[in-house]
């Protein structure tokens, strides 16, 4: 099983939730209005693109990565909501380095295979962009998420081990900028 049913389902349950819950319905691309233009980007450090995913509202993808130590994957979903990009919950195997859950920071609730999910966390990112340093091919952070009812996989250990990135929304500038109204038209 990929990592990316167990990260685009909401709450416990994994490939059966997702079966019964419908994936597409889940992700927000099934009954969602039409494309705003946004799009989630990932630069290098001299700004340049290495992947830009169009965004729907609603939509969820998550980044993935494989534990130093422990080896396995964990995972940190986010959903483009309301014109921000929203930290939504976090899978974890284990309690290894570097993971656990925080006392008021979302909910901890077992993945029933000895592992748990920390749900409602529903940060929005500060300024929609977050830095990462890119692991080697064996930590393989990836992006991971769904569209027009496919499974879509980005390693960016692939185009950028070592490196620092930056992932950030992409909006449109009428999404982008609030409409100032107390100014007149003439102006």
């Amino acid at each position: 099983m990929s990592a990316l049913p167990s990260c685009c389902c909401p709450f416990n349950g994994g490939l059966r939730c997702l079966l019964a819950s419908g994936f597409v319905g889940w992700l927000g691309l099934g009954a969602v209005a039409a494309d705003d233009g946004a799009s989630l980007a990932v630069l290098d450090a001299a700004d340049e693109t290495l992947v830009e995913v169009p965004l729907e509202p609603g939509m969820r993808w998550c980044l993935g990565w494989n534990h130093s130590v422990k080896k396995f994957p964990v995972l940190d979903c986010y959903r483009y909501q309301e014109g921000r990009m929203v930290l939504e919950r976090s899978h974890q195997p284990d309690f290894a380095a570097g993971l656990g859950h925080t006392l008021g920071r979302g909910v901890q609730v077992s993945d029933g295979q000895g592992g748990y999910w920390i749900e409602d966390i529903d940060e929005p990112v500060p300024g929609d962009r977050y830095t990462l340093r890119v692991g080697s091919p064996i930590v393989d952070h990836r992006l991971l998420w769904q569209a027009e009812g496919n499974e879509h996989r980005v390693s960016l250990s692939e185009l950028a081990a070592g490196e620092r990135v930056t992932l950030q929304l992409r909006k449109p500038e009428a999404l982008s900028e609030p409409e100032d109204l107390s100014k007149p038209d003439d102006v």
